[in-house]
This record gives C-alpha cells, sequence and structure tokens, in this order.
C-alpha cells in the first residue's frame, strides 16, 4: 500500500502520528484533532520553496497513528513521545524558546508550573520538566483541569496560611502541613501518570486505594477517589464534562450535601393567573441534559395562582412514582422559586417519607433556600457552582414555558 492510500485510511478522529522512514525510525511526531485531514496536509501540493516539511515528506515511507479521546490527551501523549524518540525533525519543537514546559519543583512540597527553560534565566528550573509542548493555550487548560482532580500547590513560596485557592478545593494546604508529605507525594505521583501518558496505571492505583478505602470502611475517601476516577475520564475523554465535577465539588462544600451531585431534578411552574398552568421536571446528568428523562406536568384540581400549591403536586407525583417503581431518586432536587415553593415540596418529601437534598433558587438576588435554614445561601456571582444551579434552573424554566404555549395555541386554535 503506497504512503498516499495509507493516509486517506486515517481516522478523522484525535490522536498522535508518527512518520517513519525506510529503516522504521521516527522521524516526525504530531497531533491532530483530525488524525487524517491534518496527515493529509502534508501532501498537498505548494508553491513555496523547499522547505523542512519537503524534505521530512520526501523521509516519509510509513504512518503510524494513535487514537485518543481528546486533543488534550493528544498533546500529552505527543510530548511523551517525542521526548521518548527524539525524532530528528522534530529538532524545533526541542530547541525553540518560545515553547513552555511543566515544572515540577524539587521540594517536600512541589509545586508545578508552567516555565519556558530557555528564557535567558527569567525563572530558575530547579525541578522536573515535562515537555516542551507546542500549544501552551491547551497545556495551561489541561492543568487548569489537572488541578481540579489533583489538589496541587502553584505558589512560588509556601504562605503562612492557607490561601483562597485551599478555601476553593484546588489545594490541600501544605504550607500547614494540612496533608503529609507522603500523601502530597501521591498527588504528584497521579500527576505524572497523566502527563506521561500512564493512564492505565493511574486507573489501577486508584482502583486498588478505593477498594482498600472500602475494606477499611473510609467511605468518605472512597468516594473522593471515585470522583477523581471519573473526572480523568471526562479529561481523557475530552474537556466538556470535567467543568461540571469542579462545579459538583464546589456546591457540595457550599450545601453540605453528603455527595457531589451526579443526577438533578429540577421543577417549575408556568400559568396565567392559574390558566393552563402545568410544571415541568427537567433532569440534568453530570452538568447535561438527559432530555429522555424530562416530564412534564398539567396542574389538576387548583385555583388560582397557587404556585407554591402546584409545586406540591408536581412533586408529590414524580416522586411517588420513583418510590412505587423502586427506581433511584436524583443526587439533588431544586426548586425554581423562594422560601413557599421550597416549603411545600419539602412537606410533600416528608408526606412520602422521601429524603432527598432539596433547595431553590429565586431570581432576583440568586439567593439559594434549604429546608429548615432562616437564612439564604448567596454564593459569589462567577461561582461555578451557582452558574450549574442557574443553566438547570432556567432549563426547567424554559421547558415550563414552551409547555404552558403549545397548551395555549391549541386552546386559540379551536
Amino acid at each position: 500500500m503506497d504512503i498516499k492510500t495509507a493516509v486517506k485510511q486515517l481516522p478523522l478522529t484525535s490522536g498522535v502520528y508518527l512518520m517513519k522512514d525506510a529503516s522504521g525510525r521516527i522521524i516526525y511526531i504530531g497531533k491532530a484533532v483530525s488524525l487524517r485531514k491534518r496527515v493529509q496536509s502534508y501532501f498537498r501540493k505548494t508553491a513555496h520553496p523547499i522547505s523542512k516539511t519537503d524534505s521530512l515528506v520526501a523521509d516519509i515511507r510509513s504512518i503510524d497513528h494513535i487514537v485518543v479521546a481528546s486533543e488534550a490527551e493528544a498533546l500529552l501523549l505527543e510530548a511523551s513521545l517525542i521526548k521518548k524518540y527524539q525524532p530528528k525533525y522534530n529538532v524545533d519543537l526541542r530547541d525553540d524558546k518560545s515553547y513552555p514546559s511543566i515544572m515540577i519543583s524539587d521540594e517536600a512540597y512541589p509545586r508545578i508550573a508552567v516555565v519556558r527553560p530557555r528564557s535567558q534565566g527569567k525563572e530558575k528550573i530547579l525541578g522536573r520538566l515535562f515537555g516542551p509542548y507546542v500549544d501552551a493555550k491547551l497545556i495551561r487548560e489541561a492543568l487548569t483541569i489537572i488541578r481540579r482532580i489533583f489538589h496541587y500547590r502553584v505558589c512560588p513560596r509556601m504562605p503562612q496560611k492557607p490561601c483562597l485557592d485551599h478555601h476553593i478545593g484546588l489545594c490541600d494546604a501544605p504550607c500547614v502541613e494540612n496533608i503529609s508529605v507522603k500523601e502530597y507525594r501521591k498527588v504528584i505521583r497521579h500527576v505524572v501518570c497523566i502527563l506521561e501518558g500512564r493512564k492505565d496505571e493511574l486507573y489501577k492505583d486508584l482502583h486498588e486505594e478505593m477498594a482498600l478505602c472500602v475494606r477499611v470502611k473510609d467511605f468518605e475517601r472512597a468516594a473522593v477517589i471515585r470522583d477523581q476516577i471519573r473526572a480523568i475520564g471526562a479529561l481523557y475523554s475530552g474537556t466538556k464534562d470535567i467543568n461540571y465535577f469542579k462545579e459538583a465539588e464546589q456546591l457540595q462544600r457550599a450545601l453540605s450535601l453528603p455527595k457531589a451531585p451526579e443526577r438533578i431534578e429540577a421543577f417549575d411552574i408556568s400559568n396565567i393567573m392559574g390558566a393552563y398552568a402545568v410544571g415541568s421536571m427537567v433532569s440534568f446528568f453530570n452538568g447535561q441534559p438527559d432530555k429522555k428523562n424530562y416530564r412534564r406536568f398539567r396542574i389538576k384540581d387548583i385555583s388560582g395562582a397557587d404556585d407554591p400549591a402546584m409545586i406540591a403536586q408536581v412533586v408529590r407525583r414524580r416522586y411517588k412514582r420513583l418510590k412505587d417503581e423502586g427506581a433511584l431518586f436524583p443526587d439533588l432536587i431544586l426548586i425554581d422559586g423562594g422560601k413557599g415553593q421550597l416549603s411545600a415540596a419539602h412537606q410533600e418529601l416528608q408526606k412520602l417519607q422521601i429524603t432527598i437534598p432539596l433547595i431553590s433558587l429565586a431570581k432576583r438576588e440568586e439567593e439559594i433556600f434549604v429546608p429548615q435554614r432562616k437564612r439564604s445561601i448567596v454564593l459569589p456571582k462567577d461561582s461555578l457552582g451557582l452558574k450549574m444551579l442557574q443553566r438547570v434552573r432556567d432549563e426547567a424554566h424554559r421547558f415550563a414555558v414552551s409547555y404552558h404555549r403549545s397548551l395555549r395555541d391549541k386552546s386559540a386554535l379551536k
């Protein structure tokens, strides 16, 4: 099979390609969002003068590829393979001063930072380097994601007391020995596994640690590791779902929830002075709409615009049915409204003898109300947890309004 025919058979998925010469030696390694499109670009005829790319193409005799699930994973794998094989046509990557690397410092509690090793001494390099990486923006995004999973320090100097990063769940505060050196180095070892593309080894270590925690009945620690495993899966499958895990962990802390919520169900009511009254329920799983589990309700036997009574009715209908069917309950129920709607929903759950974390979100000040708590919870406007609740609440509102309008339109047509 000639090289151009082989290129046409490459997949259109993300991955890393390895170009080899006649002796089978790897001469160039690159990453791509679409393997086929990227590699095909090398073989297009152009009018430019003879270049390094022309020399590379002339030497290519075969191309291997490794399919990965995301661009971030491709970036990490590319750098790891370049460091391992040192292909001659990647020489610019090794020599160019503009490309950043990741440094893990040589300290008892190592910090992780993006550095430029050949930047004429602007930052002294004292530690282990990974990279360099050709896409500075993507590697910073990947590190942001990794830090949400494994909480390492980034501060150039250890502070005297825990900083904001600790309070928002990004650092375990080694500055006050809140974590032992042994446990912290385990965190760093896990990060290294990701940077070196050793995800199978990482999964194995985490699963073994989780199983040990279960055996000794440390279920809280086991739940943390379980969430780390899921978040790593989200990293390798693309960055879309990973944001949900910071969001979910932040919400768990702010609302004192027993676990980071995976499934959230939200309710809203739509009517005009009680006419065409309907209720909606939307379901989100890991931060994404789960539309097959959306439900809508025609309000029965309630006169006037009594929103709390309507919320009570749809909550009762929803969870009585789940209880009767023996189905799984959500991790969190969100009510669109204030204390009145929240209280009505809470009373119905109590009557059904069902215990599910329940909150309401009031639109005006975006206050969060919790049953049997006088004062509301107000999260910062830029809080990821608040933004997640707003997304879910707004979708419940949209779904309710669309159903209400459809009933009005059908009535007008008649």
